[in-house]
């Protein structure tokens, strides 16, 4: 038995079942280890598959409104723009949640319409309505005029990336994060958020050669942000298909997998070790899809049965996931149970432990503390 593990009190075992791993045993630490400077971060061995003493842990929206310090913060500086352009702001939010829990990746603090400015689309965000855009995009010139990414213009994100690596000292991943191609198009072509997506549904069948130049366009632009993300400081990178569970699967392979596929290839062609994590929200009928497209992470929502996602996903994938967020308004006790169910059921390699979602407004920030100190807890054996 390592040495990590302290004083022992408690152990769970999960049986085995067909294409779940055989057994998993996890043992309540006092002591937790610490990164050796020699080793990279947790969460990136995690998510190449390496065997880790225990499942790292961050959580989407780690940094946000639930928090006290934010929500003073956004006080003093109303505009979300502000917020996530500033580099100094960015960074604060950022570590915000590092400085509170400690989590095993800090993610930037942004979001996924922020690279849309440097190709030609103009935006704004409403803290009340979300993203606006006055101009949406609906014929194929409009696409052309779009021009590749300028850098220039988001030098804020490199420069929040650099300062994020240097003040988490190898003690976290830093994070980036894209939007994917079809995410990012459905609020090109509908100009806001929206709840049935008729706009670019309906452009599916009578424009297809606009949304292809579109999807197509922003693969490549993509890919350069995420390669920018990673030479400013990203460790991994998450790419965020949110609204790709809003296509059924065969429209899904038109219209989001090459696209996904092409941003994959092209990063690790230039950065073959960095990992990266496809999260979609709404999933279940895609899950083997999504394990497909060359990424190395698939993030799970809290409606997938973790034990279903790992048989249906084979071994060589790792998952990121799956606490119901709505657990951190219950109990300690439900709290652990959820975390202890899930990690067992993920087994003992290529896990990283998440929420299935982002932190929900008005969450306890004791009981984020819990879930991320039962994680540094509980230890593999």
């Amino acid at each position: 038995m390592s040495h990590f593990f302290g004083n022992i009190s408690e152990f769970i075992r999960v049986p085995h079942t067909t294409g779940c791993p055989r057994s998993v045993a996890l043992v309540r630490a006092q002591s937790v280890p610490t990164t050796s400077g020699s080793q990279e971060p947790l969460l990136v061995r995690a998510a190449r598959g390496e065997v880790v003493e225990r499942p790292p842990c961050w959580m989407m929206r780690q940094a946000g409104r639930y928090q006290l310090a934010y929500r003073k913060l956004a006080e003093r500086h109303p505009s979300f723009r502000e917020r996530s352009e500033r580099t100094d702001l960015i960074v604060e939010i950022s570590l915000q949640p590092w400085h509170s829990f400690r989590p095993d990746g800090v993610i930037l603090f942004s979001d996924i319409l922020t690279p849309l400015a440097a190709l030609g689309v103009p935006f704004e965000i409403d803290d009340h309505k979300g993203p606006i855009i006055d101009n949406p995009i609906s014929t194929l010139e409009q696409v052309k005029k779009l021009h590749d990414l300028d850098l220039e213009r988001l030098q804020f994100v490199g420069e929040s990336l650099s300062l994020l690596r240097q003040e988490t000292q190898g003690q976290a991943a830093v994070l980036g994060f894209v939007g994917s191609p079809w995410t990012l198009a459905t609020y090109i072509i509908e100009g806001k958020s929206s709840l049935h997506y008729k706009t670019i549904k309906t452009m599916l069948y009578k424009a297809p050669d606009v949304i292809d130049a579109l999807l197509s366009h922003l693969a490549d632009q993509i890919a350069t942000y995420i390669g920018f993300q990673i030479t400013s400081g990203a460790h991994a990178v998450q790419l965020f298909d949110s609204w790709g569970g809003q296509l059924p699967p065969h429209l899904w392979d038109r219209w989001s997998r090459p696209y996904i596929e092409r941003i994959v290839q092209t990063v690790k062609a230039g950065h073959p070790s960095v990992p990266i994590t496809l999260y979609a929200n709404g999933s279940g009928g895609l899950l083997e899809r999504l394990g497909s497209t060359g990424v190395d992470v698939v993030g799970l929502d809290w409606t997938i049965d973790m034990a279903d996602a790992r048989r249906r996903l084979g071994p060589d994938v790792s998952v990121q996931g799956n606490v119901d967020p709505a657990v951190l308004f219950a109990s300690g006790d439900a709290i652990e149970a959820a975390v202890k169910d899930c990690i067992a059921k993920a087994g003992r390699k290529g896990h990283i432990l998440n929420l299935g979602h982002g932190v929900l407004v008005g969450t306890p920030e004791e009981s984020v503390a819990h879930m991320f100190n039962l994680s540094k807890s509980l230890m593999y054996t």
